[in-house]
């Protein structure tokens, strides 16, 4: 193997002699032949640079990309090992990396997956019978709070299996948007139809202030949109702290912007980059998968639409998703 720490040591050692031998040759008197040294040493140097930015800079940049490519996801990827030196074992070491990652993704993908298909079934049964026992005018007091928790309870958890297998369903490239002509305000207003009685309930209100002017069919995927508003809204609710909740809809150029904003105190700043990252919850309380805002970014971005989050100016929280008016 070509020994990359050795041949810099040489290197060094060689320059320093040159210099040497040209300061010792100036002494003597030899100016000439001190002069022909030194231009000798400077194409040498000249030249050290040329290979050290060819076999040492240039190699480590393109792993530095690699890495970052890892870094943001794109496990398994692999880079050509094309040195014989230290360099080349790290591009060795870090594929290997690369590898198992990928391995050990797929393990967990495939683990939520099954959990979230084996937790369906039960759910559905707890579900049902919870409902079922409510109604019977035998089951009264305590023991019928008890049973409306437990179906409350279901309900959640059967809404955690959903986003999973929407996780898994991505992961395994699953996941496919049925792209048509819609009318996004209306989609959005039956949104906050669906959650308006939730809110009422939870003494929240919705405050919702519609385009100036009628906004003109957009490509997108109505389901899955009407998934993007009803997951925000509810953590608008559960992070708004009970207050209020502002809606807005308008055209900004040749995008559609839909806005929600809550009154909580916000996110910490500096967990903000993180919030839809799979499976982060930061410092928050709330119980959840912390996958629905990485889901909900998904499918925005499938949209060739942008989600942002950001804390809104006094207190709260602001959440901001825009989207082509066309499939352009």
């Amino acid at each position: 193997m070509f020994n990359l720490k050795k041949q810099l040591a040489v290197s060094g050692g060689a320059a320093l002699l040159l210099l040497l031998l040209g300061i010792w040759l100036i002494v003597r008197g030899y100016v000439y032949a001190s002069v022909i040294i030194l231009m000798v040493m400077c194409v040498y140097v000249i030249l050290i640079n040329t290979w050290f930015r060819s076999f040492v800079t240039d190699p480590l940049e393109k792993l530095t990309e690699f890495s970052q490519k890892i870094a943001d996801g794109k496990y398994g990827m692999q880079e050509e090992v094309i040195l014989d030196n230290e360099i080349g074992e790290l591009t060795g070491a870090i594929n290997e990396m690369s590898k198992k990652i990928a391995m050990a993704d797929k393990t967990r993908t495939e683990f939520i997956s099954q959990i979230s298909h084996e937790l369906r079934t039960p759910l559905t049964a707890i579900e049902g019978w919870s409902e079922t026992i409510s109604y019977d005018p035998a089951v009264q007091g305590d023991s019928l709070r008890g049973i409306n928790i437990i179906t409350k309870e279901a309900e959640r958890l059967t809404r955690m299996v959903a986003e999973l297998l929407e996780f898994t369903r991505i992961q395994d490239g699953r996941f496919n948007l049925r792209i048509e002509l819609i009318d996004i305000a209306a989609e959005l207003e039956d949104a906050l139809f669906t959650y308006g009685d939730l809110m009422r309930q939870a003494g929240i209100t919705v405050h919702y202030s519609a385009p100036e002017a009628e906004i003109p069919l957009i490509p997108g995927d109505p389901e899955r949109l009407k998934q993007v508003f009803c997951n925000v809204l509810d953590n608008a609710a559960k992070h708004g702290e009970g207050k209020d909740i502002d809606v807005t809809l308008r055209e900004d150029g040749d995008m559609v912007q839909i806005a929600f904003r809550d009154y909580g105190h916000g996110i910490p700043e500096d967990e903000l980059p993180h919030v839809k990252e799979k499976f982060y919850k930061g410092s928050s309380k709330n119980r959840g998968t912390g996958i629905g805002l990485s889901v909900c970014d998904e499918i925005v971005t499938r949209h060739n639409g942008k989600l942002d989050i950001a804390n809104a100016e006094g207190g709260g929280c602001v959440v901001t998703i825009r989207l082509p008016m066309t499939s352009d």
